[in-house]
């Protein structure tokens, strides 16, 4: 693999890597298909991390977990349909290998057999603040990001059935390492409302057409998860433990702009309509809807964050080029969860724009594929055993635009995979001259919102916005 600028034979006892940093970062940034690293990681002190030794670490610490039914129904099991309950990693352990002691502890109201726990989405930084030379564990830079540590990482940690209904991330693309077991990894922006190991077909028959990319990740082994790439993710063995990190992109600025006028309108018209309305616009993790003046304030530090990064890459680049996309921000927000479809119109928008089938083509030549860097291809829907999934549309749906709108209930994606087409419409009944029965065209607080969070709605008014700053 002449294209693969593998590192110089090493030194004995070396760890021997396939790709140096910069190779890999290359890849990392233009690689627009989920792929797997295999080989690069056997140095790090992180793969040592199993249950035991993490609980040992941790002393007795209590940490957060997410319950779910192993029961699967028709709805993807979301947050706000979760039980949490707070334990140590010892009284996790115990209850997934089923111990009596279980009977009187945290977990003893779910059943092993009938629940799965996850103490996912958990900052390194914040539950190891303590033990801050853990965070050398992990070692990003090998991936050629340099200072990027496990301080810039999550942990999760799983049980058997342990999932994340499909989704996708708003800022950047993901890297994922398996520590324990096989596969849990994720956290997000946008859910789906479509259950993918068990779809609704009647209410979206469009998923049909569907592909989905299957991969069982194993320890050692990093998944690449590219930027807007929808995704579902179980855990197949009885404990299991990730860690992964989100390598921030230039888009995310424009991103940022864009969460924040999303989150001012649904903050704004909600609260109007009812402050304690139980609709799952935000995710129980989250704060409560926040005031006005906040939200305000959030629009104006992300319209300055967006300025700044621009100002910064014109300084560095007075010449347009592809390192763009490689730029980073340590700028920080925290993902906001919502429930999406699809609008199928509006999809179609942007699928002939900037020609990027045939740049995706181009590029996917170049990448050293082989033993150490795995693609993930095209499996059939019915693939028994699943891991983490990511899934695209057939070629009718599949968008070639470089940019996609990803906040609210409404999702077009940009690059890649769309998960399904189909907007959850009101099924309101009709006239016998085909007009909408007037009983049944009253018009909710989530239907405006369904309209002013579109995808292309936000996106104008985030740009128009920018350029009223910019003037």
């Amino acid at each position: 693999m002449a294209g693969a600028e593998s590192r110089p034979p090493a030194a004995p006892g070396e760890d021997v890597k396939p790709f140096t940093p910069e190779k890999t970062k290359e890849i990392v940034m233009s690689l627009q298909q989920p792929a797997v690293f295999c080989n690069m990681v056997g140095d790090w002190p992180a793969l040592h991390w199993n249950a035991k030794y993490l609980s040992a670490v941790l002393d007795g610490k209590t940490i957060q977990f997410r319950l779910g039914l192993k029961t699967v129904g028709l709805v993807p099991q979301f947050e706000t349909s979760c039980s949490y309950v707070k334990a140590t990693l010892e009284e996790f352990l115990a209850w997934s290998c089923g111990q009596p002691s279980c009977l009187s502890g945290p977990f003893s109201c779910y059943e092993y057999s009938k629940y799965w726990a996850y103490a996912d989405y958990k900052y390194i930084a914040r539950i190891f603040e303590d033990k801050p030379e853990i965070f050398q564990d992990i070692r990003w830079s090998d991936f050629g990001f340099p200072g990027r540590s496990g301080k810039e990482s999550t942990l999760w940690i799983g049980s058997e059935g342990a999932n994340t209904p499909c989704h996708l991330d708003s800022y950047g693309c993901n890297l994922v390492l398996q520590i324990q077991g096989r596969i849990p990894y994720e956290e997000s922006s946008v859910f789906s409302k479509v259950n993918i190991t068990n779809p609704d077909l009647k209410r979206f028959p469009k998923f049909r057409n569907t592909t989905a990319h299957v991969v069982t990740l194993s320890p050692g082994q990093v998944l690449l998860v590219p930027r807007h790439w929808w995704h579902y993710v179980e855990s197949i063995d009885p404990v299991t433990i990730s860690i992964n990190s989100w390598i921030e992109l230039d888009a995310d600025h424009e991103a940022r702009v864009e969460e924040a006028i999303t989150r001012m309108l649904v903050c704004a018209i909600k609260s109007a309509e009812n402050p304690s309305d139980g609709d799952p616009w935000l995710n129980p993790t989250e704060v409560e809807a926040t005031s006005h003046e906040i939200n305000l304030q959030y629009l104006n530090k992300a319209v300055s964050a967006y300025f700044k990064s621009r100002k910064a890459s014109e300084s560095e680049q007075p010449c347009s080029s592809s390192t763009g996309a490689e730029q980073r921000t340590t700028a920080s927000c925290k993902r906001k969860k919502r429930e999406v479809g699809c609008e199928p119109e509006g999809c179609r928008l942007l699928t002939h724009e900037l020609g990027f089938s045939t740049f995706k083509a181009a590029n996917l030549q170049k990448i050293p594929f082989g033993p150490h860097l795995i693609q993930v291809l095209p499996q059939s829907q019915e693939t028994s055993s699943m891991g983490a999934v990511a899934v695209e549309s057939d070629g009718r749906d599949l968008l070639h635009g470089n940019e996609g709108g990803h906040f609210g209930k409404l999702h077009c994606t940009g690059k890649q995979l769309v998960m399904s087409n189909d907007c959850e419409m009101p099924a309101y009944k009709m006239d016998s001259d085909g007009s909408p029965n007037a009983s049944q065209t009253a018009l909710s607080t989530n239907d405006l919102l369904d309209c002013l969070v579109n995808p292309h709605v936000i996106n104008l008014v985030a740009r128009l916005l920018l350029e009223r700053t910019r003037v």
